[in-house]
């Protein structure tokens, strides 16, 4: 019982870190004159994508490979097919051009390089395959494209910031990102510490833990933003963010935990990055079958059954 406990407070601690390192790093960034639009786009985007960060952080380190890699293709998957699919049965989610034409293809580009620097064994004839710290630069140098295309836009779109905008002291500013970042670092070990145990105890891969409990838990920032985003009808960000959560995961995320240490992949491995590729098509897709640019609420209600099928097909492969 005591694991079960520490991994739900562990989820608590995480994601409540990655809310005061929001917070106080949006603060800052307002009395520094950035605008809101960069502040969404980076403290934001960072912050949502946090806890998978410090997951895959502790993981690598502790060489919970499988933990690191599943954590984040399961992520990926459930922030289309449950995240998109509970925010469309919300609210009816348009975007804009852009997000069809440019960032859902960068995201679905982000899987396919994934699913190349992973697989050694296919590609090379290699006896094993892993993501290895070479494999991790260029997964950062992708993400590294991927922001300056973000401050493109932003130089382009540059918003003016709200006065009315509550502002924290810089004391208690500070505090909450040293809180926010100690959160996100209590909350990551024992998350992977209580997998691992959950993992032996019923005998299943750390695999399959990963893809379901700790890829769910870590996306639940994720789908308190894009669920309130849909409910406030700013359907932009509910989609964006899901995207853009997306992208970081792969080229950052998994860049950053590369470099920490070289991720072993084992083949069977690819049927989630096939599912990750599939799904960044069918979000491509959706978007011209009825409404053009719209996830309606019947598209939403289709991607929750194929995540309900997915996770039933994961439990039953073991």
């Amino acid at each position: 019982m005591m694991t079960y406990f520490l991994l739900i407070i562990g989820f608590i601690i995480l994601i409540k870190g990655a809310d005061l390192l929001v917070e106080g790093a949006s603060s800052i960034a307002q009395k520094l004159n950035v605008s809101d639009l960069v502040i969404g786009l980076t403290v934001v985007a960072f912050g949502t994508s946090a806890p998978e960060m410090f997951v895959n952080v502790f993981a690598s380190i502790e060489g919970n490979s499988n933990i690191a890699i599943g954590n984040i293709l399961g992520s990926n998957i459930a922030n289309i097919f449950l995240i998109l699919g509970v925010s469309a049965m919300i609210y009816p989610l348009a975007v804009k051009s852009n997000t069809v034409w440019k960032e859902i293809p960068f995201s679905l580009l982000a899987a396919v390089i994934l699913g190349i620097l992973a697989n050694d064994y296919l590609i090379d004839n290699k006896a094993s395959s892993e993501l290895t710290r070479s494999d991790g630069l260029v997964l950062l140098g992708f993400f590294i494209i991927f922001m300056y295309y973000i401050f493109s836009i932003v130089k382009k779109t540059e918003q003016k910031l709200k006065e009315e905008s509550p502002q924290m002291s810089n004391f208690r500013a500070v505090a909450y990102i040293l809180l926010g970042l100690s959160g996100l670092v209590l909350g990551g070990s024992w998350i992977v510490d209580a997998a691992v145990k959950i993992a032996s105890q019923f005998g299943v891969s750390e695999y399959l833990i990963g893809l379901t409990v700790v890829a769910v838990g870590t996306s639940l920032p994720e789908l308190a933003t894009s669920a309130m985003a849909a409910y406030k009808r700013n359907t932009d960000i509910a989609i964006g963010n899901v995207v853009g959560s997306n992208i970081f995961n792969i080229f950052w995320v998994l860049g950053i935990s590369a470099l920490i240490k070289p991720l072993p992949f084992q083949p069977s491995g690819n049927s989630e990055i096939a599912m990750t590729i599939v799904a960044s098509i069918l979000l491509f897709l959706v978007f011209f079958v009825g409404k053009k640019h719209v996830l309606e609420k019947w598209q939403g209600a289709l991607f929750l059954l194929l995540y309900a099928g997915y996770t039933s097909f994961l439990i039953i492969r073991g």
